[in-house]
């Protein structure tokens, strides 16, 4: 028997409608968007891998006469993992491998004194903010003509390459040449033998180094904007950097923070 022109536009119709339903209905695995597991993954494993570069005291280093890795972002994830009821386990790595190896999955998570701006270009998640750096000029004694970022003009700047130090650097204008060096302590090495006039550094690192450089002195004045200090996971990590942040909220109001702090960042 034949439709009717009316009658085969509403059959039309009603196909249409099952298959958007059908459509909705759909898992995130057939939809094409990946489930996020990143929790699980850590509680299943039943630790947390932490990546590090030590080499920025006091937030991490390694301690010459134990070997262990130490400073204030080793007793922070300590404190997280023990509020997550998680072991922790740290990893050290060089500075520029740790944002490709979280996104591979080589580490849950990033707690290494990292910024917002340092991280900004990858593709990652961020968690809420634990600490404020600033950045600030380091000269020799002696050397009484340079009191601010305005007096680095014409002078010669090192700096830390791939970091905030650098990022407020390149902000500056007018300076006579910036040197750039994959660590800190080949700046303070030229700085010493006259080789550069001044080096900008996070305020915490400077205090910390200074303590065995008395011909050092710091120009306690920021150079940029201060720093945003998170801990990084992967795109899409969502959960387990919502356990991250309630971690860290906790870990403030108990008073574990603030040990830390204490121990490693109060100068």
């Amino acid at each position: 028997m034949k439709l009717k022109k009316g009658s085969l536009i509403l059959v039309s119709i009603m196909v249409m409608m099952v298959f958007l339903v059908v459509g909705c209905g759909k898992s995130p695995e057939t939809s094409g968007q990946a489930e996020d597991n990143s929790w699980k993954a850590v509680q299943d494993r039943g630790e947390l891998i932490v990546g590090l570069c030590a080499q920025y005291p006091p937030f991490e280093s390694i301690n010459e006469e134990t070997k262990e890795i130490e400073g204030f972002d080793v007793d922070l994830a300590n404190a997280i993992g023990k509020e997550l009821g998680i072991k922790v386990n740290i990893q050290d790595a060089e500075w520029e491998a740790l944002l490709g190896g979280v996104n591979k999955g080589d580490y849950d998570v990033l707690i290494t004194c990292m910024s917002k701006k340092e991280a900004a270009g990858a593709n990652i998640n961020m968690s809420d903010v634990y600490y404020e750096l600033n950045e600030i000029i380091v000269v020799k004694k002696g050397n009484d003509s340079i009191k601010s970022a305005e007096d680095l003009k014409g002078k010669v700047v090192g700096v830390q390459t791939a970091t905030s130090s650098e990022q407020a650097v390149d902000s500056l204008t007018g300076l006579k040449e910036v040197k750039r060096y994959n660590r800190n302590p080949e700046a303070f090495i030229d700085l010493e033998n006259d080789r550069i006039d001044a080096v900008v550094v996070g305020y915490a690192y400077a205090a910390t180094q200074l303590k065995n450089k008395p011909e050092l002195k710091i120009i306690n004045t920021p150079v940029g904007e201060t720093s945003e200090i998170v801990m990084i996971t992967k795109k899409g990590a969502d959960e387990l950097t919502a356990k991250l942040n309630e971690a860290l909220a906790a870990v403030k109001a108990n008073g574990e923070y603030d040990k830390a702090y204490d121990k490693w960042l109060k100068l």
